[in-house]
């Protein structure tokens, strides 16, 4: 079964903990780009545009820029869609087959979900953040920042993992 093509196609439906992904997700995504629009006037000419692992501001940029992080986000969600749409073309043991391929799909396309959506909130929370600074109403994430996003990233991943080897 470690042919892709060989694998069964199954249709699972979309669960609810995968729809509470979703919206807050793209609720976060949305509202960012909301927010930015909202103040877009107020902006001065030069944002915050980089941020080093402690979270200081280490380059200013272009208030065009700003656009990067939504334009990413929307890529990553396209192509992380996708991967959701289609989980048998995710990488399974070798112990996958007829009986547990349902249970493997399901947990796959469950992690790669949350990570979208981890994605899209990461995102947003940057753009809000760097608008946030650069209208004067923010102070800049500090050294807590990069240490979230990496655990909020890895934690689905290493769950997933764990709950996939726990399948006969």
């Amino acid at each position: 079964m470690s042919n892709s093509r060989k694998r069964p196609k199954i249709k699972i439906l979309k669960t609810g903990s995968e729809w509470i992904w979703d919206i807050i997700g793209y609720s976060f995504y949305f509202g960012s780009l909301i927010f930015l629009v909202y103040n877009w006037n107020e902006l001065p000419n030069e944002v915050p545009a980089h941020y080093n692992a402690l979270g200081e501001i280490d380059r200013w940029g272009s208030k065009m820029e700003l656009f990067i992080l939504p334009i990413i986000g929307a890529f990553i969600a396209l192509l992380m869609q996708l991967f959701e749409r289609f989980p048998e073309l995710h990488n399974y043991p070798e112990r996958l087959n007829e009986e547990n391929a349902k249970e493997f799909y399901l947990i796959s396309r469950k992690i790669v979900n949350q990570s979208k959506n981890i994605c899209l909130i990461i995102f947003a929370l940057i753009l809000i953040e760097s608008v946030s600074i650069a209208l004067g109403l923010g102070n800049g994430f500090g050294g807590w920042f990069l240490p979230i996003v990496l655990l909020s990233t890895f934690i689905p991943i290493v769950l997933g993992i764990i709950k996939q080897t726990k399948i006969r």
